[in-house]
């Protein structure tokens, strides 16, 4: 699965145990914090290109759909490989070898986002908060694991929005995923959300 491991990273990572931000920061930490989980908790539906780019320079690009509590998909542009999460599984299709591999979502990282109760003071909290290339930063990280690991999300400041997110694993590598032309509270079809084999044409998702 070389060509979507990068994306595949971003999703499976398990991640290292912080302090909490919370425990030590100031009423404008905290204020910083609830103003990212409210803006993640009201991203239900959305639609938005992406670029990929690796910590070996690789970049691809495709289209992101996200379904909120539980459903996302990502296509590519330049591969038939794609990843899609049904509500209860995550499913990651190699087109090289025709296969896909599953894992429940609560098993990966995709389960931060999906989650219906989003919140960033549980399992999943705030390290550090900073500000890079004029985008609003957030360090997360798992409280309750022993692995090394960490994500960071990039929000834009007018109007707050989700811009990127990166990925760093235990050996270091930084994997980003950046979105474009986002498009919020739209229609989306159930059909994007259910796993299909190209090859099988065979549908199930969960509604």
């Amino acid at each position: 699965m070389k060509k979507i491991i990068p994306l595949l990273a971003v999703l499976t990572v398990i991640l290292m145990p912080f302090d909490a931000l919370a425990k030590k920061s100031s009423s404008n930490a905290q204020a910083d914090i609830q103003k990212a989980e409210e803006y993640l908790r009201n991203l239900t539906t959305a639609k938005a290109d992406f670029i990929q780019r690796a910590h070996n320079g690789a970049r691809l690009s495709g289209t992101f759909y996200l379904d909120r509590p539980g459903r996302l998909r990502f296509e590519y542009n330049e591969v038939e490989d794609f990843i899609v999460a049904d509500g209860f599984f995550i499913y990651f299709f190699d087109s090289e070898l025709r296969e896909q591999t599953n894992a429940p979502i609560g098993q990966t990282l995709a389960d931060f986002l999906l989650r219906k109760d989003l919140t960033l003071t549980g399992d999943i909290q705030v390290q550090e908060i900073g500000q890079e290339s004029g985008l609003k930063t957030y360090l997360l990280a798992q409280s309750d694991d022993l692995a090394a690991g960490s994500v960071k999300l990039f929000f834009t400041k007018v109007p707050f929005a989700l811009k990127k997110w990166q990925v760093t694993d235990a050996a270091g590598m930084t994997t980003e995923i950046e979105l474009k032309n986002m498009e919020t509270d739209i229609k989306l079809t159930n059909s994007l959300f259910g796993f299909i084999h190209p090859d099988k044409k065979k549908q199930s998702y969960n509604e």
